[in-house]
């Protein structure tokens, strides 16, 4: 957008963060422009290139202590300029003045109780104890503090904040961009006015006409866009505004059935469009993407229905994606040259990827259908159209309400391109490292730590554990007649840790204890993957306790047998969060909207409770309620308090009933993100 040379700004030198973005958003919200630059950027150029009032330096994947480590210019810090240093910008700050950063056992990937020092200009207003997120896996201590700067907040033995306010200069090792930093937006509004003293005048011109001016800009007058809808709220989003921008007869919106979406749902997507006159072609193409390889149809390598890693599920898809739609171009007897690819990318889908567009140094947590190799291709060559790639879900919801789409669209619950697909665990053999047998050990320990210990092993492990605990009593949480039993699955599931992806071990926790200690589970689901950072997903399995280990797996793979299986799944568990189940009273479909933003059922090649020898053949379903609004943090909902338990339950026994032949148990994902995203793959 063009601004006057008066307008004041805030530089934002990105380190990588999988919430880098997401600072940008915070200081626009707060009315002030920002510009995100490069690490490598310099004071200098900065200060050449407009009227900045202050620098933000964001977290990121690294460590400052590795050889190697990216950093910023140092006269960065001594330009005159206040500077916010967020999570391992903290470590930088304190690093360039003379202190040390040590990487120490207990790494942090939750929120957290942090103790604030209110007289901090950063933290006026706030409390003396605020609940922040904070993820890392290096520390500053007392002793290990920059000279001239004081301790401004602490969480537990660690420094989470740092300041010399006669420089202007802070840092804090938690991020209060995110939701899951309760009062974040204060610490930013202290920051931007209190600190930098901003006036705060910068408003953003409409988003819907930016967009349809850049549509317009890149789209030439006697060229066409193809839109892929998927029926999400993004790419519909999109096809609204291409047909605003560029009138019906120059977008051809296509859908296209990949053989992964919900039961019956590729006909209801497609009726809800047509509906509100975004007529679609359908195409049905299951098999092509069954048979799909990562580098094209007639090339050697694996298929799809043979592969099990997720990454390469992914980009199998994705890529497929882009085959088929160049036959549906040429069956619908499009002209290549006069067309463009149009696609409701959103910001955190090219974060996550770490697509330049998005950042240049951010950890890949996951592939994107949409910014794969080839769509990056077609990218370079100016062939395709996201306006939305600086918007974030709940930004992209409100435009379409602004366009006018029904809240049935709007509203809908994000479901991931490649769809089932990556909701299906494949496995042939089990994933257990060196690591497995002392981490399952390690895991007893800790679900034990509200028993009296058994013997000396116990014991021995226990004052290991308890320093590390800081003084928390687990009894007080679960009850000590409630017995825990903790299984370590050979899966793997990918979470962000640090900035950084993770693909770690599962727990699985169960109990014969009625009732089931909820709030307890949830603070074992934080806890765990801090004490042991090779598991970053927690779950609570429903049935009673699960007596044996499990150390192989139910060969799984994308077939129509087990996207059925899913699909059956999945259909009840959604329709008892949406009361729309055929064994739900009426009465009971007008009782108020759970508040879940999304629901992934996951299908586990996991069969439990097996005696006399029997081989791994059954399934098991696990359930993953999810609140969130940034839709790059969140929390699992908590049964009994954000989800009734009743809820729950039923989901439980539907899903059975639904799959009768082939479930084992049904879990719940106890999680929040970070350490676990919201998929499993």
């Amino acid at each position: 957008q063009m601004t006057g040379d008066d307008t004041e700004r805030i530089a934002i030198l990105d380190f990588g963060a999988q919430y880098g973005k997401i600072i940008d958003r915070r200081v626009r919200e707060h009315r002030v422009l920002s510009d995100m630059f490069p690490l490598q950027t310099t004071a200098d150029e900065i200060m050449k290139k407009g009227n900045f009032k202050g620098i933000i330096i964001s977290g990121g994947p690294n460590s400052v202590w590795k050889e190697g480590a990216p950093s910023v210019d140092e006269s960065i810090f001594t330009c005159g300029l206040p500077v916010l240093g967020i999570c391992y910008g903290f470590q930088l700050l304190n690093k360039h003045f003379g202190g040390t950063v040590t990487r120490e056992s207990l790494r942090a990937d939750g929120q957290s109780d942090v103790e604030i020092d209110p007289s901090c200009p950063l933290f006026d207003c706030l409390s003396t104890s605020e609940k922040l997120l904070l993820t890392h896996g290096d520390s500053v201590t007392d002793a290990t503090v920059a000279p001239e700067f004081k301790v401004v907040a602490r969480s537990t033995a660690h420094v989470a904040g740092i300041s010399n306010d006669e420089r202007r200069l802070y840092g804090v090792q938690f991020h209060p961009e995110v939701d899951l930093s309760v009062n974040g937006a204060k610490i930013f509004d202290n920051f931007l006015y209190k600190v930098c003293g901003c006036r705060g005048d910068y408003s953003m011109e409409s988003r819907e006409e930016a967009c349809i001016a850049e549509i317009r800009s890149i789209v030439g007058p006697d060229q066409k866009v193809l839109v892929m809808v998927s029926g999400g709220v993004d790419s519909t989003v999109c096809a609204a505004l291409l047909h605003r921008a560029l009138g019906a007869d120059r977008v051809t919106a296509v859908h296209i059935d990949n053989g992964f979406m919900r039961l019956h749902e590729s006909d209801a997507v497609v009726e809800s469009l047509n509906a509100i006159n975004l007529k679609v072609h359908h195409f049905k193409c299951a098999e092509q993407f069954y048979k799909g390889k990562v580098n094209g149809r007639k090339e050697a390598g694996i298929t799809l229905d043979q592969t099990t890693e997720p990454e390469m599920k992914r980009q199998i898809i994705g890529n497929t994606f882009i085959h088929v739609k160049d036959d549906v171009m040429e069956e619908l007897k499009l002209n290549v040259e006069h067309y463009f690819l149009a696609q409701g990318t959103l910001r955190p889908d090219l974060i996550e990827s770490a697509s330049s567009l998005a950042s240049g140094h951010a950890d890949t947590i996951k592939t994107h259908h949409n910014d794969t190799a080839l769509v990056r291709e077609l990218r370079a060559k100016g062939r395709v159209v996201e306006p939305l790639r600086d918007f974030h879900k709940d930004e992209v919801r409100q435009l379409g309400r602004d366009l006018g789409l029904p809240e049935e669209i709007v509203e809908r619950q994000p479901f991931p391109g490649p769809g089932l697909a990556i909701r299906i665990l494949a496995a042939e053999r089990p994933y257990m490292c060196d690591d497995f047998a002392s981490t399952q050990t390690l895991l007893t320990h800790i679900v034990r730590l509200n028993q009296q210990p058994k013997d000396a092993e116990e014991e021995a492990a226990r004052a290991t554990l308890l320093p590390l605990l800081h003084g928390f009593d687990l009894a007080t949480v679960i009850p000590p007649e409630c017995v825990l039993s903790a299984t370590l699955l050979p899966i793997k599931s990918v979470g962000v840790q640090g900035d950084s992806r993770s693909y770690s071990y599962v727990a699985a926790i169960s109990t014969d204890y009625s009732p089931i200690p909820w709030k307890g589970l949830e603070k074992l689901a934080g806890l765990i993957p801090t004490l042991l950072h090779k598991i970053n997903r927690v779950t609570f399995v429903f049935g009673g306790a699960v007596n044996s280990s499990i150390s192989d797996l139910t060969t799984t793979h994308l077939n129509a047998q087990t996207v059925e299986k899913v699909q059956r799944a999945d259909k009840a568990a959604t329709d008892t969060l949406f009361r729309h189940h055929a064994e739900d009273a009426p009465e009971e479909r007008h009782l108020p909207h759970v508040n879940i933003q999304q629901m992934p059922v996951v299908m586990l090649p996991v069969h439990f409770d097996r005696v006399n020898g029997e081989i791994s053949q059954k399934h098991s379903f696990c359930l993953r309620p999810f609140m969130t609004s940034d839709f790059m943090t969140g929390t699992a909902a908590l049964p009994g308090r954000d989800i009734p338990e009743e809820m729950i339950l039923k989901m439980v026994d539907r899903i059975q009933k639904a799959v009768p032949e082939g479930t084992s148990r049904v879990l719940i994902d106890m999680t929040s993100k970070p350490p676990g995203t919201t998929e499993w793959e």
